[in-house]
């Protein structure tokens, strides 16, 4: 039998003395909200960072090979689309989806308005599930036409700005491939998209490739980049760098991570206050069960002074108020872990918390946990906080049995 935890057991907070009780509830309810900060901050920011990387992926592509050039503008050089590169890049186990894109400036000019924008043109094998989920309008243009499709999607944001809605026709004007002339182009809106992100929905314009290789004279095998759909996100910077051995001089690869620094900067800013969250809340739990259990190392003197009269050594007793801490911990983190899982489904199913999707890319706050986080938090903060009372249990060693009798 185990002589401190039977003991503990037996001094247990139910059955603590009236001053104790208090302490004791104060420590539980510090280590429940502790616990249930931690949990919650660690959930809304996986949240956010699958949330807006997921959407920055969905639009942009992980992976965009381009021509290797010092252009910096918006005219982008062709990529020469090989049989035999495009076959090699197919056959890479990484890579789960290939296709080709390419971008153009131009300015969309409506009765009143004009607006500078991007026109996305993409080809046939474009992915569009991300923009599919995103659509709040109309439907998605049909390119399996033998010439250039005319059909486009326009963001929400600037549907608003410009009165615009599907079945408008509008004329784009770009500049052409010498720069001596401006060349417009007739395009018909077939539906609207909302991604929330400010710097896609105030510029891009989806349509047909076909109609940026004529505006820009190239051959029916040149696109302005071709994008790549990778496996295994958590593994995009190796990846890249193995391709990059395997291309050919001419040709670059960026990441996502190079073309969007800013959105990835600021998530990356997240962790860091996670971090800074978690140890104060560590920090707080870990003094709030010091406290205590000083309180209760000196409410139970009388205990310790006969518990050493009758033999028992430093280490039993020491072990006996580190079991009764550990039950209180459990306790704490039990009604922690059943208030942050209340807050985690209700927050997931019902979005209560709404946010302005202007200033944070989503609508309401995104929640995400896995168990292993879930299981790390919880293991973390019990063994943590145990770890803080050792050196406080050796208070124990200075109570004299004589005159800790005195107490009773």
């Amino acid at each position: 039998m185990n002589v401190a935890r039977f003991i503990a057991g037996h001094i247990a907070p139910g059955r603590s003395e009236a001053y104790a009780r208090p302490v004791i509830r104060i420590a539980v309810i510090g280590i429940a909200l502790g616990l249930m900060l931690m949990i919650v901050s660690v959930a809304i920011v996986i949240g956010f960072k699958h949330s807006i990387s997921n959407k920055v992926v969905g639009f942009a592509a992980p992976l965009q090979i381009v021509a290797f050039t010092r252009n910096e503008s918006l005219e982008e050089s062709p990529v020469t689309i090989g049989t035999k590169f495009l076959k090699k890049l197919r056959s890479n186990p990484e890579i789960t989806h290939v296709q080709f894109t390419a971008q153009k400036g131009g300015v969309l000019k409506t009765k009143n308005q004009i607006q500078g924008v991007i026109l996305k043109g993409v080809g046939k094998n474009y992915d569009w599930h991300f923009l599919k989920e995103n659509l709040v309008a109309g439907h998605l243009p049909d390119f399996r036409t033998s010439h250039p499709g005319r059909q486009i999607l326009i963001s929400q944001k600037l549907a608003t700005k410009l009165r615009l809605k599907p079945g408008d026709a509008v004329r784009i004007w770009f500049i052409g491939k010498e720069a001596t002339a401006a060349l417009g182009r007739k395009l018909v809106i077939s539906g609207i998209y909302n991604t929330g992100i400010e710097m896609f929905d105030n510029r891009f314009l989806i349509g047909d490739l076909r109609q940026i290789q004529h505006l820009n004279s190239w051959k029916p095998n040149e696109a302005g980049s071709i994008e790549l759909q990778v496996r295994d996100f958590g593994k995009l910077k190796a990846i890249a760098q193995t391709l990059y051995k395997s291309i050919p001089y001419n040709l670059n690869i960026n990441t996502i991570y190079d073309t969007y620094p800013q959105i990835f900067n600021w998530l990356n800013l997240l962790d860091t206050n996670v971090v800074v969250i978690l140890v104060l809340m560590i920090l707080v739990a870990g003094i709030t069960m010091i406290s205590t259990l000083f309180i209760l190392i000196i409410e139970r003197t009388g205990m310790v002074g006969i518990l050493k009269t009758l033999g028992a050594d430093n280490l039993l007793i020491r072990k006996i108020f580190l079991y009764k801490a550990a039950y209180i911990i459990g306790r704490g983190m039990l009604w922690g872990n059943l208030l942050s899982l209340l807050f985690y489904f209700v927050q997931y199913f019902f979005h209560l918390i709404r946010l302005n999707p202007v200033s944070y890319y989503v609508s309401y706050v995104p929640v995400e946990l896995s168990l292993s986080n879930f299981f790390l938090l919880n293991a973390g903060t019990f063994f943590l906080c145990l770890l803080m009372l050792i050196i406080p249990s050796f208070y124990i060693v200075r109570i004299e049995p004589a005159r800790a009798l005195r107490y009773e």
